[in-house]
Order: C-alpha cells, then sequence, then structure tokens
C-alpha cells in the first residue's frame, strides 16, 4: 500500500508535525510512504526522514493558478497512492487529493471539505498543542503513536558547511555560540524590536567566550540590519566586532547545521525556534500575539518561553493595532538572564 502524507506548510508547523508523520511511516511497516510538501517544507522532510519519497509541490498559486494546481495533481497521482493523509486543514490539500484519484482521502472535517473527505475525523478539543493536534488525527485513523518530541540532525555535511561559513565570519572554535532568529513570516506582531535584540546581544557577546550569530532566511534582512544598527549606538560594543550575520546566506541543512553548532537559540514565535528545538538545542522562545501553549517549541532541549502581561494577547493578528505591549513587556534584563541560564 501506498500512502502520501500531506505536509503543513509553514515551516514551524512542519517540524511540529514530524511526529505524527513518522507515526505513519512505523504503522506502514512495509507499505510506501510518501510526503507531499511546500519547497519551503520539503527539504526538512527530507532531512527527518519522514518518508521514502518527497514530492515538491508547487510554491505559491495554490487552486487558483491552473498551471501550477495541474502541476501538482499530476505530481500527486503520478505515484498511484491507496491512502492520502491530510495534515493541512484546507480545501486545497483535500481538492489536490481528490483530483489526483486517491480513494482513501483522511483528514479533519474542517473548511466546509467534509465532501471531499472519505474519512473525516471531528475536531479535538480546543487548547492542544500542535503537536497533539497533528498526532491526535492519526491517532483516530488507529495509528498508534511513537515519541511526542519532533526530531532532526543535521547531517556531517551541513555542519562542516555551516562550520566554514563561521568561521569565515570570524568564529573561533574556542569561542560558543548563541544564535538570534530577529524574523518571522508571519508578520511584524510576532518580531521583538530589533534595539532589544542588540541589547541582549551585546550583554551576551561580554560574557567571555561567546560569539553571537544572526541567523534567518533572505526575508529577514532589515530586521538584521535593524540590529547591526542598533549595535553601532551601543556605546560598550563588546559584540560589535565579534556579530556573525548569517541572515539569508544559509540553505535548511545549514541552518541546521548552525544551530547545532550553538548553545541557545533567542528566538521569535518562528520557523528557526521550531528547527532549533527538533535539534535538541536550547531555546528562548518570545511570544507576543500567538499562544505559547500551542506553539510553544518542543524539543530534546531545554526551552524559555517568555510573555507579558498583556489583556489582549493572543491576538493572532499579523500586525498590531495598539501598542506592541505583548512583546514590548519583554525585557533585555529577562531575555539575557534566560540565555545565561541556558548556556
Amino acid at each position: 500500500m501506498t500512502t502520501i502524507v500531506f505536509a503543513p506548510n509553514w515551516l514551524g508547523d512542519a517540524v511540529m508535525a514530524l511526529p505524527a508523520i513518522q507515526d505513519v511511516r512505523r504503522h506502514a511497516a512495509s507499505g510506501r510512504v510518501m510526503v507531499a510538501a511546500r519547497p519551503a517544507v520539503a527539504g526538512l522532510m527530507r532531512l527527518a526522514g519522514c518518508g521514502d519519497d518527497v514530492i515538491t509541490l508547487a510554491g505559491s498559486g495554490g487552486i487558483w493558478s491552473f498551471r501550477r494546481f495541474g502541476g501538482d495533481v499530476d505530481a500527486i497521482r503520478a505515484p498511484k497512492a491507496d491512502v492520502a493523509i491530510l495534515l493541512p486543514n484546507s480545501m486545497h490539500a483535500a481538492l489536490l487529493a481528490a483530483r489526483a484519484g486517491i480513494a482513501e482521502r483522511w483528514g479533519y472535517a474542517r473548511d466546509l471539505r467534509r465532501a471531499l473527505l472519505s474519512r473525516a475525523v471531528a475536531r479535538p478539543p480546543a487548547g492542544l498543542h500542535q503537536v497533539d493536534y497533528y498526532r491526535h488525527l492519526v491517532g483516530a485513523l488507529g495509528i498508534e503513536h511513537g515519541p511526542r518530541d519532533p526530531h532532526v540532525e543535521a547531517p556531517p555535511a551541513a555542519l562542516a558547511s555551516a562550520r566554514s561559513l563561521l568561521e569565515a565570519g570570524g568564529w573561533t572554535r574556542d569561542h560558543g555560540l548563541v544564535a538570534f532568529a530577529p524574523g518571522a513570516a508571519y508578520g511584524g506582531a510576532k518580531r521583538w524590536p530589533p534595539e532589544r535584540f542588540a541589547a541582549v546581544i551585546e550583554s551576551i557577546a561580554a560574557a567571555s567566550g561567546i560569539t553571537p550569530v544572526l541567523v534567518g532566511g533572505a526575508a529577514d534582512s532589515a530586521a538584521a540590519m535593524a540590529i547591526e544598527a542598533e549595535l553601532g549606538k551601543i556605546t560598550r560594543p563588546a559584540s560589535r566586532g565579534g556579530l556573525i550575520n548569517l541572515v539569508g546566506r544559509t540553505d535548511l541543512p545549514q541552518l541546521c547545521g548552525v544551530l547545532s553548532s550553538c548553545a541557545v537559540l533567542v528566538s521569535n514565535d518562528s520557523g528557526a525556534m521550531h528547527v532549533a528545538a527538533a535539534l535538541g538545542v536550547a531555546v528562548v522562545g518570545l511570544f507576543g500575539p500567538t499562544n505559547e501553549r500551542a506553539t510553544a517549541p518542543v524539543g530534546r532541549g531545554a526551552s524559555r518561553v517568555m510573555t507579558a502581561p498583556a489583556w489582549c494577547r493572543p491576538c493572532m493578528l499579523r500586525e498590531c493595532p495598539l501598542d506592541h505591549r505583548c512583546l514590548s513587556g519583554i525585557t533585555v534584563e529577562a531575555v539575557a538572564g534566560a540565555v545565561k541560564e541556558l548556556i
């Protein structure tokens, strides 16, 4: 039997889905398991060894771009799968599986797609962590659970490549590394202010033997530049000469290699935060408009979740219409203290 698992579209969600996908793979035993994923997620699925093959779907456009949608249908149809397990809640995923002719289409009965599912699972009670939300779905399908923690390993080649990048940036191996991920794809409301990141970097880098590293995708370049500008204003710039900016300069395997080389990651609620947790790296997660009870980092390493009291959180808005108190209320001292505890 061939099963295709449709992976979530966002990197952080895909990390949190790894335990459920691995449950499916164990359950399939001698059967074939494939994972269908967007380009931003496909690399993670390969790193985590989630299936016998990964089908990379179109990066954007969805059902409203007929060329991309038709290409995705062809890619899903080619393996002649018997079952599709739909981890995304979208109508798009269900329609893809149906148009590809997969007879068994299993998923949550959400977004008016029940008619497209051959086996519809009722939504679980509210309040589950996203890891458990995905595990609940496969459990309801009769699939036995394995370990709960997402798990990823950086390949040796990725570690070597990452360390070459770090050394080219001035790192020497007698110095510890602390990573900072200032971006967040969801929206500006999730981003801690750059001057706060800069102040923590200065505080941490002033400690003996610590080199700070900025990580993220190309879309996070403006946030990284703002942090560098803020560091330039600090009168005790112990960190300024030693800061390594790798934002936009790593692919996913290299990012895993960089994070695996670090003692701690300080991050907004983002994909990088979840990748680090899955790698076993200690994480300081900064949560503003999003719900830490649903998306706190889960992994083998220690973690500290930082929040500030705000009557309006979690609002789940992309941009704050008020004064951003949910994140501005998280102090430099609290974050720096958490990092120093974890180093």
